[in-house]
C-alpha cells in the first residue's frame, strides 16, 4: 500500500510492440550517429537550444530525486581562454609525467594531445558539477546519494539531448579539474565532474578511424 503522495503516471502513451520498435530504431539511428569531434566551427550555438538540453539533462534519474547537479555554461571568449590555459597546464603534466604508457598506447590511435585548441574555438563549454549536499527544492541542504551515478546518468543525457539538436560534443576531463571550481566561483560542497565541449563541427572536421570500432551486442549485452 502507498503511503506517499503519488499522481498518475503521465508520458508513456499506449502503443503496440511494432511502434516500440520503430523508436528504438529511429533513436539508435540518431544516437549511433554521434561521434566525440575535436574540430569545431566558431558558429554561435542558440542560448535556447543549449537551454533545453540541460533540462533534458535535470529531467535525468537520482539518487532520492535530490538533483546533485549544476551545469555552469561558459561563452565568454576571456574564460575560455582561462580554461584552456588552465586544462594544457593539466594535461601537459599527464602526457609528460603522470601517465603510464599503457595509458599512453590506448590514447595514440585517436591522436589525443596536450594541445586543447577546441576549448576557445567551440562557443559553449558546460562544467558539469556534482553536489555533495542539496535536495529536491531549491535551497535544500541534506546529504545527496549516489552523486556521481546520478551525474552521470544526467551527464548523458545532455549529450544525447545536444546530439539530438544537431551540435557536436566533447567530454573532456583534465585531472585535477579544481581550476573549473575557482573559475566558475562554484561553492566548496560542488566538485567538478567533466568539461562537456559543445558547437558545430568544422566543415573540415575528421574523426579517428578507431572511433568508429563499436562492439557487437553480443560482446556488451546478455540475457538470462
Amino acid at each position: 500500500m502507498k503511503d506517499h503522495l503519488a499522481t498518475p503516471l503521465p508520458g508513456y502513451p499506449d502503443i503496440d510492440d511494432a511502434e516500440c520498435l520503430r523508436r528504438a530504431e529511429r533513436f539508435h539511428g540518431i544516437m549511433t550517429g554521434r561521434r566525440t569531434v575535436r574540430e569545431f566551427s566558431d558558429r554561435p550555438v542558440d542560448r535556447v537550444v543549449v537551454e533545453k538540453a540541460i533540462l533534458t539533462a535535470a529531467s535525468a534519474p537520482s539518487g532520492a530525486n535530490h538533483q546533485p547537479w549544476f551545469f555552469f555554461v561558459i561563452e565568454s571568449p576571456e574564460t575560455r581562454a582561462r580554461i584552456r590555459s588552465a586544462a594544457e597546464a593539466e594535461e601537459r603534466d599527464f602526457y609528460e609525467t603522470k601517465a603510464p604508457q599503457e595509458w599512453l598506447d590506448a590514447l595514440a590511435p585517436l591522436g589525443t594531445d596536450p594541445d586543447k585548441g577546441f576549448l576557445e574555438v567551440a562557443p559553449v563549454l558546460i562544467a558539469v558539477f556534482g553536489q555533495k549536499r542539496g535536495g529536491p527544492r531549491p535551497g535544500d541542504a541534506k546529504k545527496n546519494y549516489y552523486v556521481p551515478e546520478s551525474v552521470g546518468i544526467a551527464t548523458g543525457f545532455l549529450i544525447a539531448a545536444l546530439h539530438h539538436a544537431g551540435l557536436a560534443t566533447l567530454t573532456h576531463t583534465p585531472a585535477p579539474m579544481s581550476f573549473l571550481s575557482e573559475i566558475c566561483g562554484r561553492p566548496e560542497g560542488e566538485k567538478p565532474f567533466l568539461l562537456l565541449v559543445a558547437g558545430h563541427p568544422a566543415a573540415d572536421a575528421t574523426v579517428p578511424l578507431a572511433a568508429l570500432d563499436k562492439k557487437p551486442l553480443d560482446a556488451v549485452a546478455a540475457w538470462i
